[in-house]
């Protein structure tokens, strides 16, 4: 096993690495001229693993990795990830010592940012740097071609900072209206043209751009929610040139099994009463584990049979009605395929009324993942046993 672990609950995920192997691969093939692939793997990789999920990737031909925050980058650092890193959210200039010691790539948008990074710079150090702009997302990036032009002298002015990359981040590339996209599009093509020199990666496609638009790769492309087998949105999903495979998928255990009579209630508020004799089981997972209220009514599979969550979900438990008695330890599936049924992610999603990117990202720590590869279990993480 790459990697040995415990866990004593009856509740886990697990995640299939073939399938962000195939997925990431699938995409590549797809892509004219073949850019290079920056794996996202921030948020604990999407609720999915960092480390187990960067080694996929870069096994499936991605040649960098990203995250959100100095700090996950230092983490995949910590477990062995040696492949480039860029952190693609701000990080503060104090820090520029260390992202350069960890060769971490961080992204800047502030000339103010640049002079104080310098100043706790060594003199041998080497900081790689990709410039963000902001062509109408309105989160980080330089506006102006004035402040453009600003922070670009201030990198190439200094020996000790590397121009890696420029980029900028698409805010409808998901949506069936493209105008709003032409627009962001245009304005980063305006932006290139007035650096004076174009560093190695140039990249603004995230993974609903890069399946749609080969106008759109230039360099690089960001590959996120696709690598996990799941559409950047629901308009896209019949879209879509390849076909994805979700890598995630939720189970737990029955723990229990009793007979209700008419009229007896189920959890906090007893806003569940039976209207018959059924049978009810109670599995230990809740809304701790990232299993929020709101998906009291979602049903889960037993038996290969869709099995409503009845009541109230609890902070540890949830109660689903059984479509009839079933043995202590039986296995539920709260997301994935049993036998013939499927929930997938976007079930989940729709129900939470929000999208598939959050679905895997609200599943907790608490929730040990256990990690497949040809079928088989190879490691499982656990961070409550660490």
């Amino acid at each position: 096993m790459e990697e040995q672990g415990f866990f004593y609950r009856d509740t886990w995920a697990e995640v299939d690495l073939d399938k962000i192997v195939e997925n990431l691969k699938n995409i590549k093939e797809l892509l004219p001229g073949q850019p290079e692939i920056i794996a996202v793997v921030k948020a604990n990789a999407y609720g999915h693993g960092d480390c187990q999920t960067a080694k996929a990737a870069l096994k499936a031909g991605a040649s960098m990795l990203a995250v959100a925050f100095l700090d996950e980058a230092l983490a995949l650092r910590k477990k062995g990830i040696q492949a480039p890193i860029l952190v693609l959210g701000p990080s503060r200039p104090e820090y520029a010592a260390i992202a350069a010691a960890e060769k971490i790539s961080l992204t800047v948008f502030q000339s103010e940012w640049i002079e104080k990074a310098q100043a706790v710079l060594e003199e041998d150090a080497s900081l790689a740097l990709h410039l963000k702009v902001d062509t109408g997302m309105g989160r980080i990036g330089v506006k102006s071609l004035k402040e453009l032009k600003e922070v670009e002298e201030l990198i190439q002015g200094d020996p000790r900072l590397i121009f890696q990359g420029v980029f900028t981040h698409f805010a409808t590339a998901d949506e069936l209206d493209e105008h709003y996209f032409a627009v962001q599009l245009a304005s980063f093509r305006e932006f290139l043209s007035k650096l004076q020199t174009l560093p190695p990666l140039i990249h603004c496609s995230n993974s609903a751009a890069a399946l749609r638009y080969p106008d759109a790769h230039f360099s690089a492309v960001r590959i996120g929610i696709s690598m996990y087998g799941l559409s950047p949105s629901p308009e896209m999903a019949n879209l879509l040139p390849v076909h994805l495979q979700e890598a995630f998928s939720l189970h737990s255990r029955v723990v229990h099994v009793k007979k209700l009579l008419k009229g007896e209630k189920v959890s906090y508020g007893a806003t569940y009463e039976a209207s018959e004799e059924e049978w009810v089981g109670t599995l230990p997972i809740g809304y701790a584990d990232g299993w929020i209220r709101r998906l009291q009514g979602q049903e889960v599979l037993v038996d290969g049979i869709r099995s409503p969550i009845i009541g109230r979900v609890c902070m540890d438990q949830c109660m689903v009605k059984l479509p009839y008695e079933v043995p202590v330890g039986t296995a539920a599936t709260l997301i994935g395929t049993q036998g013939q049924e499927k929930v997938g992610i976007d079930e989940i999603a729709e129900k939470l009324e929000t999208i598939n990117y959050e679905v895997p990202c609200l599943i907790s720590y608490r929730v040990p993942r256990l990690y497949r590869k040809n079928g088989e279990t190879i490691g499982v993480n656990n961070p409550i046993l660490k």
